[in-house]
């Protein structure tokens, strides 16, 4: 995996779980500028997928292939549902809801790439 990417992913959803903290402090519902840095926080992920597959066509394989998928679709699920969970109940508790989904993004990144390296090292 590409470090320099992950790291970029990362921190741009920390980045967004910050942002969707101090908006939650605050006392305010998800807006759309906050559901715009989710959909870009989205695209990191998918791109991060694209990445994933092209090496893995390339032929490089992680230590554990079901687990590196798994961890790769699972870090695209996350802030959908918890987009969506948020959006059902427009409240400041739903603007935690999606701080808590993007920190949980830097989490699986890590993972992703710790997998990956435990193939590789």
């Amino acid at each position: 995996m590409i470090t320099g990417f992950g790291v970029a992913v990362a921190a741009a959803a920390a980045l967004v779980a910050v942002w969707a903290f101090v908006a939650a402090a605050r006392g305010r519902e998800p807006g759309r500028p906050l559901l715009a840095a989710l959909a870009v926080v989205e695209a990191l992920l998918v791109a991060q997928l694209v990445v994933g597959v092209v090496l893995l066509i390339a032929g490089d394989r992680p230590h554990s292939m079901v687990t590196y998928l798994a961890y790769l679709v699972g870090a695209l699920v996350i802030l959908p549902v918890g987009t969506a969970w948020a959006l059902a109940e427009r409240s400041r508790s739903s603007t935690v809801i999606l701080g808590v989904a993007c920190l949980a993004i830097p989490v699986m990144v890590e993972r992703i790439h710790q997998i990956w390296g435990a193939g590789h090292g």
